[in-house]
Formats: C-alpha cells, structure tokens, sequence
C-alpha cells in the first residue's frame, strides 16, 4: 500500500520539478545557441574598447543630466499638482486630475513629439531654454508629474490626522503646517516610490533620439544605435545596455532597502 504525500511533501516535488524545467531551459539555449555568431555580433572587444571614454564622458553623462533635470522638474510639478488634486477649491482638483488623467494615459513619445514639434509651431519664435536639455527635462519632467503627484498625494494622506491637528494647536497656520509637518513626513513615506520613478526616467530618457540631437547631446540609446550602424556591428549597443545597468541596479538596490526599512519601521 502505497503511502499518500503529505503537504510539505508535495510542495517539495514541485519545487524540484520547477528547478528541473529551469536547468533544463538553460542547458536546452546553450547547447542550442550559436555562440560563435552572437560573439561576433554582440562582443567584439577592440570595437567595445574604442566606445571609451566617450560613452561614459558623453552619453553616459548626458543621460544622467537629462534624467536628473526631468526628475526635478517633475517631482516641483508632481507636488504642487498634489497639492493641487488635494485643495478644497473645486477647479483647481479639476485641473489635477486631467492633468493626471492626461500625462499617464499617453505614451512618452507622444509628448517628446508634443514638445519638440508641436510647441514650436505653436509659439513660433519662441525658443525652450538649455535647447535640446531643456525639451528632455520638460518632456521628461511633464510625464514624471502625473505619477509623481498621485505618489505624493497617498503619501500625504497616509501622514496621521493628528499630526496636522498637533501642528495647528501650536498655532500654525494650514499652509504652514503642511509645508514644516505634513509635507517633510510624506516624502519620508514616498521616497521608495520615487526612487523607483528616478530608474524609469532613466530609461525613458532614451526617447531623446526622437527630439534631434547634436553629436555632444547624444545620450545612451542613441550613441549605441549610430555606432552600431556605424561600425556594421551590435556591440556598441550592448555597452551602452551594460551602462544602463551600471546605473539602475545600485537604485534599484537602494529602493529594495528602502522598501525594507519601511515595512521594519512600521
């Protein structure tokens, strides 16, 4: 008479199998793959040589300085447009959540094209200040907002009540209290969140390339894209993915711990 697995048993069994598919899976693609062909394309080491230092010095820092302008730009607009979707006037909660509704419902590249074309048909003669950084910061900066206003609105509202009813026995004022009290706990609150924005903006600041840029303005994407089509050869655009990851795994890293030390402290 055979004897019935138990629970633990039989979770155990899956686990092994889950772990015998997966060494399958990747022993399966290594003898499969053509090693050779995806050297040849995709890791010619004196073509990867000839990328330094210029895509750490050029691309590379661009990238940084476009994601960094963006994400300030976005997290001053991101909070007044809280502020805003949180007032007691009835328009102004109007204006926040098409403004929300608006910038998270179309795709990234529309509004790079919406600031780089449509803006300045719009307002012919006028020019975005810092050219082509200025256009990345606002179209980055435009997008960032919508997600960031609602991460700072929960943020705000996950502050106890008690604390800006402390604050006005004090003898604050609204705004006041909410500038030295409220505010500084929710951005305690929602610093993982937009930590992890930060390493999205990173990312989507590859949309640049549609925008027209400069050989000095050329970020990551596109400095790997014009030497891969350059040199006839796809390692300039695995160097310039190996630079992404240089970046957004230490922030990546760094919002896990967040994350953590947040579930520890409540």
């Amino acid at each position: 008479m055979t004897s019935r697995l138990t629970r633990r048993q039989r979770r155990r069994v899956w686990q092994g199998v889950q772990y015998a598919i997966f060494v399958g899976a990747v022993v399966l693609i290594a003898v499969l793959a053509d090693w050779e062909r995806l050297q040849n394309q995709f890791a010619q080491t004196d073509l990867a040589v000839r990328l330094f230092p210029d895509i750490i010095t050029i691309a590379l820092r661009n990238t940084v300085v476009y994601t960094v302008s963006g994400f300030v730009l976005g997290l001053v607009l991101g909070l007044v447009i809280a502020m805003m979707r949180l007032s007691s006037v009835t328009p102004y909660r109007w204006v926040a959540s098409m403004y929300i509704e608006l910038f998270r419902g179309l795709p990234a590249l529309l509004i790079f094209i919406f600031v780089g074309v449509a803006v300045p048909l719009a307002f012919p003669g006028t020019e975005i200040p810092g050219g082509t950084y200025g256009k990345v910061a606002i179209g980055l900066g435009l997008v960032a907002a919508a997600y960031m206003a609602e991460t700072i609105r929960a943020g705000i509202q996950a502050v106890p009540k008690g604390q800006m009813e402390a604050a006005r026995s004090l003898g604050f004022s609204h705004a006041r209290a909410m500038v030295s009290v409220i505010i500084p706990q929710a951005f305690r609150i929602v610093i993982p969140p937009l930590t992890n924005e930060l390493v999205l903006l990173f990312k989507d600041s590859s949309l640049v390339l549609f925008l027209g840029v400069t050989l000095e303005e050329r970020e990551l994407t596109k400095y790997g894209r014009d030497l891969a089509s350059e040199t006839a050869n796809s390692t300039p655009i695995l160097v310039a993915g190996l630079c992404y990851l240089l970046v957004t795994i230490p922030l990546s890293i760094v919002v896990r711990r967040l994350e953590a030390r947040g579930d520890k402290a409540t």
